[in-house]
Parts: C-alpha cells; sequence; structure tokens
C-alpha cells in the first residue's frame, strides 16, 4: 500500500518495493561494455495475457532482435526527430519505448516479452530505442535522462507520464495495462462529477460498483490492476468496476480526501448511492473476498456519497 500525504504524495513501504540492489534484473550503463549474466525471468499477466514463450540464454543481441522489429508492432526509432515523429502520431494512446543497447544481456531478454506484447495491445504503440546504435541515438538517450537499460518510459499526448528501469515481464504487462488502459470493462472516471454520474446510472438496478482508486506512480496500484481488469469482464452482468487516479487533477484529490482515503489503492464499494465499505490493499484474494460480500450486503449504510 501508499501512504497518501497531504501533498499526495505516497511511499511504498519496504515489504511492497523492490531494491534494484537485490533485483535479479540489474541495469547496464550505456557506456558499459561488458554484462554480468543474470536470470531470466518469465511471468504471466492477470488480465488474460499469456507468456507464450520460454526464455533461454541469449544467443543473439537485443540489436539482432530488433531486425524483425519491421514485422511486429515494434518501431524502431534511430533519432529525436524520428521519436518526436512517432509520438506526434500516437495522438492520446499510450506509448511504450523500450530504451536497449546491444551489449544487454538484459534488453535481450525483456525484449521478446515487449514483441508479444505488441501483439496483443493494439491500442497501445511500441518503440524501440538501440542507445549505442549511433550519436543521434545517444542523443535521443542523454535528451531523455537515460543512462542505464533496460529502461522504459510510457508516454501520452507528448507528455512522459511513467518510467521503469530493471522491471520483469510481469511488471511491464501491469504497466501497459494500468497506463494504456482505455477500452476495456473498467470505467474510467477524472472528476467527482463522474463518479456521481456513474452512481446515478447504477442505482436503478441496484448494481454493486467497486471504485479502485490509486495514483499514477502507485506500485501495488498497478500490481492489483490486472485482477481488476479481469474481474470486470467476469462480473460484468452484477457489478460495475470504475478506476479513479487522486493526482489527475484537484477534482480527483479533493474527492480523496472527501472519502477519507489516506492509503491506496482503496477499493470502494458503493450501491444505491451509499458506501458499504472498504478495502485497502493489492492483495487478490481477499478483493475478490470483499467483493462477494459487499454484493450480498443489505441495501443500508453509513454514507451516501451523493450528499
Amino acid at each position: 500500500m501508499a501512504t497518501i500525504t497531504n501533498s499526495f504524495i505516497f511511499k511504498s513501504p519496504a515489504s511492497l518495493s523492490v531494491s534494484l540492489s537485490s533485483h535479479p534484473n540489474k541495469l547496464l550503463p550505456l557506456s558499459s561494455l561488458q554484462f554480468l549474466s543474470t536470470q531470466a525471468q518469465s511471468s504471466s499477466c492477470g488480465s488474460g495475457w499469456q507468456q507464450s514463450r520460454v526464455i533461454t540464454r541469449a544467443t543473439s543481441s537485443a540489436a539482432s532482435g530488433a531486425k524483425k522489429a519491421s514485422e511486429e508492432r515494434v518501431q524502431k526509432v534511430h533519432s529525436i526527430e524520428e521519436f518526436d515523429d512517432a509520438l506526434r502520431a500516437a495522438k492520446n494512446r499510450l506509448v511504450v519505448v523500450e530504451y536497449a543497447s546491444s551489449d544487454s544481456l538484459e534488453s535481450s531478454q525483456i525484449y521478446p516479452f515487449m514483441v508479444d506484447l505488441s501483439r496483443q495491445c493494439n491500442d497501445v504503440e511500441f518503440l524501440l530505442v538501440m542507445g549505442d546504435e549511433s550519436d543521434k541515438t545517444r542523443d535521443l538517450c542523454k535528451r531523455e535522462k537515460i543512462d542505464k537499460v533496460p529502461h522504459f518510459s510510457f508516454y501520452k499526448s507528448m507528455e512522459k507520464i511513467h518510467e521503469e528501469e530493471g522491471i520483469g515481464p510481469e511488471r511491464l504487462v501491469g504497466d501497459v495495462l494500468y497506463y494504456g488502459d482505455s477500452h476495456s470493462a473498467v470505467v474510467q472516471l477524472h472528476s467527482r462529477e463522474d463518479v456521481e454520474k456513474l452512481i446515478e446510472e447504477n442505482k436503478e438496478g441496484h448494481k454493486l460498483v467497486v471504485l479502485d482508486v490509486g495514483l499514477k506512480h502507485c506500485g501495488p496500484c498497478v500490481k492489483v490492476y490486472p485482477t481488476v481488469l479481469k474481474l470486470s469482464r467476469q462480473m460484468a452482468d452484477s457489478v460495475v468496476f470504475a478506476r479513479m487516479n487522486g493526482d489527475e487533477n484537484d477534482s480527483c484529490m479533493q474527492f480523496l480526501r472527501d472519502m477519507d482515503v489516506v492509503e491506496v489503492p482503496t477499493f470502494l464499494f458503493i450501491r444505491d448511492g451509499v458506501i458499504r465499505g472498504r478495502y485497502v490493499g493489492s492483495g487478490k484474494g481477499e478483493l475478490i473476498g470483499e467483493i462477494l460480500r459487499y454484493q450480498g450486503q443489505a441495501r443500508s449504510g453509513p454514507k451516501d456519497i451523493l450528499n
């Protein structure tokens, strides 16, 4: 969980954070010419995306893998101009950029997962930048302040919204779903007015509304989101799932304060305009149990959200 301070800055407790010094995906400086071998990672995503390949010790570099990029949905860019053109062409779609180098084993290991994701996520654009390819790509990395690889940056509307270093496949999948989700069964809310409208729309049918409240750069929020997506599809007939990022704008921040949200992710369970309860945390089993609990709860509660 992450705690929200008065300025809505969060800090994750040690039990939910990852120390890069002990993480198996060590980072390779762009200037380095050697790399110590590390253990490959494999994982799958709870949203239904499944790992389709087993990663073995790399026998080719990320550069050779990049030669196949033209056959995939991963676009290789070679300069600042090409990079900016790609971001501009994407408009408001999510753009995922991997910064890699030809002598990074980690880059070659994570690249196939990005290729798989590009096949699955048609509304997301994927770019590959080989930082040691030329002076032009080195200038691009310098402008974007990239000094270690593999490095992933996430952009929307020409703006960098998130970045990560040293992540494995599971976290990459979670990040893409969390920052790129715009067409799923989870309703995206951007203000208190959006919340009130959603609740009014579901009063007549007495549906349970599960509101996932988080922050843009909250690790536990990203971790639990694939579960939220999967549940939103499985329970579409009886439960409405929605999401709000508290640090998106002033209206969202004020809504979090009004709802006494001090840690994220927080899930609010709402029926007939009344908050029945809440769950704070990112545990899959606990979240499912709480949803089932409030699905069957009688229609009475302590706090009417619309008043």
